[in-house]
C-alpha cells in the first residue's frame, strides 16, 4: 500500500546543480602530508588529547578521548607522528581558532587491529557504547553524537526509525552517491540502529529526484527481508531534509516546539550516519567521510572519500581549482552553509560539502518593503519580518516571544527577499547574543550564589564562635563552683594534718621531758600508764 505523504508549510523549489558532481563514482582522496585534527568536530564538549608531541600513532587509534557526556573521541586518520598540538583555524561560522592535533603522515597508512562485532547479540547499551568509542556523530550536518540520539531515555518508546536520504540543498550529492554505491552498508547500519533503539518500524526517505539511489536501495532491500523496512520517495522541495519537516511529510506527525522527535516516538538519522554505524560494528572508527567538492570555480567537481584533517585547499587542488579566481569558499550548501575565510581549514566530521563559487558583486540590502514573501516560504511558520525588526533593534526579550529558536536557519526567507536583506545573519546574531547573555547571567548567578554562601559561612562562623564562647563561659562558671568545694576540702585536710602534727609534736615533747627521769620516777609513770590502760580496757 502506498504511503500517504503530507506537506509542510512553505518551502522552495531551487535550481539543483547536482549533476555536475555525479558524473563519476566516489573515489579515495589522497592523504595530505599533514592532517589537522580539531579536538571538537561535533556538537558538545571537545575531546581531550591522549597523545604527546613526537608520539607515533596508527590509523584508527584514539588520540583524544571524550570526558563529557555530550562528546565523542577523535581518532588518527592515518599513521604518522604527532608534531604539535596548538590552536589552528577550524571550519566554524565564527572563524576563530581552536585546539588541534597536527599529524604528520608517514605514508605507510598502518592500521590498528580492528575487531568486528556481531550486533545481533549485543544489548542496546553495549551498542551505544561501541558507537561512542567509534566517534560516530550525525553526518547530515549537525554533528550531534549518535549514541545519545540512539538512547530514547526512560518513558520514551520509539515506534519509527526514519533514515534521511532527502539531501535537499543544491550542489550537495554525497548522500545520493553513497546510496547508489553502498546501499547494503546503509541498510545494515539501519538495522544496527533499530537494535539500539528497539524500534518497531524503519523508513528510508529519498527525494524523488534521486531515482537511481531509490532503485538501488529497493534492490538491496530484497536481501534483508523480512525486516520491517520501508523505502519511500518524497517530493523534491527545500528544506525537506530538515528533521521536523521530513517527519511531517512522511508520518504526518508535527513535532511540537521545544520538543524532540523521540518525544513523539520517532528518531531520525542520516543515511551516511547509518553507513558509519555499520563500519563501527566492523571495528572501524569514524576517520573519513564522503565530501562533495563542487561549484562553478571547480573544474572537476566530484565526490571524494576524505580523511578527516585534510585541508580544504588540498581538496580544491585535487579537483582543478583555479587559485587566481576570486571565490566564496563555503562549507555546506549555498543556503545553510557558511563562508570559510582560511582555505587551510580541515575537513571534519560535519563537512559534507566544499563549495567554491565565483564571487559575484554584493547587492546592497534595501529597506524591507513588507511583501511577506518570507512568511509564505518559512517552513516553521514563523514571522521572519518581525524577527528581523527585533534582531535589528536588539530587542532580545521580544524576539523570543516570536519563537526565534524555532528557526532552523534554512535561508529560504533570505533567498526570496526582494530587498536582499541577509535575514539569517540577523537571526544568528540574535541567537548568539541571547546565548551570551544567558551565559553571563549564569556566571552572575553563580557569583551571587558564591557571595551569598560566603556571607552565610561568615554569619554561621560568628554564630558558632558566639555559641562556643557561651558554652565556655558556662563551663567556667561550673568549674568555679567546683573549685570552691575543692578549696574547702583542701582547708579541712590541712587542718587535720596540722592537728596530727601538733599531737606528734606534743608526744615528741613528752618523750623529751621523760628522758632525764630517774628509775623511781619512771616506775611511777609506768604504773600510772598501766592503770590508765587498764581503766580504758
Amino acid at each position: 500500500m502506498k504511503r500517504l505523504l503530507r506537506h509542510f508549510h512553505g518551502g522552495l523549489r531551487l535550481p539543483e546543480h547536482k549533476k555536475i558532481s555525479m558524473q563519476e563514482l566516489i573515489s579515495e582522496a589522497p592523504i595530505p602530508p599533514r592532517l589537522i585534527l580539531p579536538l571538537q568536530q561535533h556538537i558538545g564538549e571537545p575531546a581531550e588529547s591522549l597523545v604527546s608531541i613526537g608520539e607515533r600513532v596508527l590509523k584508527g587509534q584514539m588520540i583524544a578521548e571524550a570526558k563529557s557526556f555530550v562528546s565523542v573521541p577523535v581518532h588518527a586518520s592515518t599513521s604518522g607522528r604527532i608534531i604539535c598540538i596548538e590552536n589552528r583555524p577550524i571550519p566554524h561560522p565564527s572563524g576563530l581558532n581552536a585546539p588541534c592535533i597536527i599529524l604528520e603522515a608517514d605514508g605507510k597508512d598502518e592500521t590498528i587491529d580492528m575487531q568486528a562485532h556481531d550486533y545481533h547479540h549485543m544489548e542496546p547499551a553495549e551498542l551505544r557504547h561501541l558507537l561512542r568509542d567509534a566517534g560516530i556523530v550525525g553526518l547530515g550536518g549537525a554533528g550531534f553524537p549518535s549514541f545519545i540520539k540512539l538512547n530514547p531515555g526512560p518513558g520514551n518508546r520509539v515506534n519509527t526509525l526514519l533514515l534521511n536520504g532527502a539531501e535537499c540543498e543544491p550542489y550537495i550529492t554525497c548522500d545520493a552517491m553513497l546510496m547508489q554505491q553502498r546501499p547494503h552498508e546503509i541498510i545494515k547500519g539501519l538495522l544496527v540502529m533499530k537494535q539500539a533503539l528497539q524500534a518497531e518500524h524503519c523508513i528510508i526517505a529519498v527525494e524523488d529526484n534521486k531515482r537511481l539511489a531509490y532503485t538501488t536501495l529497493v534492490n538491496a532491500l530484497e536481501e534483508h527481508q523480512p525486516h520491517k523496512i520501508e523505502i519511500i520517495q518524497v517530493p523534491t522541495l527545500y528544506p525537506t531534509g530538515g528533521e521536523k519537516q521530513l517527519i511531517k511529510v512522511v508520518t504526518g506527525v508535527e513535532v511540537p516546539a521545544n520538543n524532540r522527535p523521540v518525544n513523539v516516538g520517532i528518531v531520525c538519522h542520516n543515511v551516511a550516519t547509518a553507513a558509519a554505524v555499520y563500519d563501527a560494528t566492523q571495528g572501524q572508527p569514524l576517520i573519513s567521510r564522503v565530501v562533495t567538492v563542487t561549484g562553478d570555480a571547480v573544474k572537476h567537481p566530484r565526490n571524494l572519500q576524505v580523511r578527516f584533517g585534510t585541508p580544504f585547499r588540498f581538496l580544491l587542488d585535487q579537483c582543478g581549482f583555479d587559485e587566481r579566481a576570486e571565490i566564496d569558499l563555503i562549507m555546506g550548501g549555498p543556503l545553510m552553509g557558511f563562508k570559510i575565510a582560511d582555505q587551510q581549514v580541515p575537513v571534519i566530521k560535519t563537512s559534507n560539502c566544499v563549495l567554491s563559487l565565483k564571487r559575484e558583486p554584493r547587492r546592497p540590502a534595501m529597506p524591507c518593503i513588507r511583501c511577506a514573501d518570507c512568511v509564505l516560504v518559512c517552513p516553521v511558520q514563523l514571522l521572519p519580518q518581525q524577527l528581523y525588526w527585533y534582531a535589528r533593534a536588539q530587542d532580545f526579550d521580544r524576539i523570543q516571544d516570536y519563537h526565534l529558536f524555532d528557526c532552523i536557519e534554512c535561508g529560504a526567507c533570505a533567498y526570496v527577499c526582494p530587498s536582499h536583506i541577509p535575514l539569517v545573519n540577523y537571526y544568528r546574531f540574535a541567537k548568539t547574543e541571547i546565548w551570551a547573555q544567558e551565559e553571563e547571567k549564569k556566571k552572575a548567578d553563580l557569583a551571587r550564589q558564591r557571595h551569598e554562601f560566603r556571607q552565610y559561612r561568615l554569619e554561621r562562623g560568628k554564630k558558632e564562635n558566639e555559641e562556643r564562647r557561651q558554652r565556655k563561659k558556662e563551663l567556667l562558671k561550673k568549674t568555679g563552683n567546683k573549685s570552691d568545694d575543692r578549696d574547702a576540702q583542701k582547708t579541712a585536710i590541712e587542718a587535720a594534718m596540722a592537728r596530727v602534727q601538733a599531737r606528734r609534736a606534743e608526744q615528741e615533747q613528752q618523750r623529751k621531758n621523760t628522758d632525764n627521769l630517774n628509775l623511781a620516777q619512771k616506775k611511777v609513770i609506768e604504773e600510772i600508764e598501766a592503770r590508765r590502760k587498764k581503766t580504758n580496757d
